[in-house]
């Protein structure tokens, strides 16, 4: 589980994570979005990290489903003669990007010589993901190799071999 947090304007500290498994042919569930065992997790793993805050009450929780590119790059691209525009694949980290993206879209689109149009997104295309079932044995398979990774680096504080393992796989 990737975990992240931050503290808020208002004092608060906002603490998150992914890891949710993937369901077959992309299916959401409500459900699993709004209150899951994902969430206790993060919850478990916040007071692992922060013991003071043991007896805290959490005041809000969410989910939501990711949109993952195969490579993890987001991409920006304009396609002149279709007039079809394109952004996204920011995995979960889309605040900021999404503002570049705009303003590099704005750029392609009105054709405006600048630093942004030469970025490494614009125009960017992430290999397909496998078809079904292959791609929900993949997801959810390297979700739990990364679950025993991460229970093994806990144990030793080294490293885990499947983790650097799980790293080369996803570069290809």
């Amino acid at each position: 589980m990737v975990i992240y947090g931050q503290r808020t304007q208002d004092g608060r500290i906002a603490f998150g994570g992914r890891g949710a498994s993937y369901g077959f042919r992309s299916r959401i569930d409500p459900a699993i979005e709004r209150r899951s065992r994902h969430h206790e997790r993060i919850i478990e793993t916040l007071v692992e990290m922060l013991p003071q805050l043991a007896d805290i009450a959490i005041s809000h929780r969410w989910g939501g489903v990711l949109g993952v590119t195969r490579d993890w790059f987001p991409s920006v691209g304009f396609d002149r003669e279709s007039g079809v525009a394109w952004a996204g694949g920011y995995v979960g980290e889309g605040v900021a990007p999404s503002n570049l993206a705009g303003r590099t879209l704005a750029d392609l689109i009105t054709r405006t010589d600048s630093p942004r149009i030469d970025l490494p997104w614009v125009g960017h295309r992430s290999r397909n993901w496998e078809p079904e079932p292959l791609r929900w044995l993949s997801i959810n398979g390297g979700l739990r190799v990364m679950g025993l990774a991460d229970r093994s680096e806990a144990r030793s504080g080294r490293a885990s071999r499947l983790a650097k393992g799980m790293r080369r796989l996803l570069r290809q």
